[in-house]
């Protein structure tokens, strides 16, 4: 686990790219996978992989951004 005093930033597009491969990754288990589901996936992980967390508008304007809202096919 991250200890609190060192967090790990990443860049933007970093951020951007691990919000993507989460998406996808909930989305081909056939769970939820909108930006709340996906704030819920990143706040679980254990490595605190993005510290700190993007906000549910970051994750939204990223979903949108890279076509990933468009034509609903699952639970958001």
């Amino acid at each position: 686990m991250t200890d609190k005093n060192h967090l790990i930033h990443r860049s933007a597009k970093e951020i951007e790219q691990i919000v993507i491969m989460v998406r996808l990754d909930l989305y081909n288990r056939g769970v939820a996978h909108g930006a709340h589901a996906i704030r819920r996936y990143l706040e679980e992980l254990e490595d605190g992989v993005i510290l700190p967390l993007p906000s549910l508008s970051t994750i939204g304007r990223i979903l949108r951004r890279n076509g990933l809202t468009y034509r609903r096919t699952g639970f958001y």
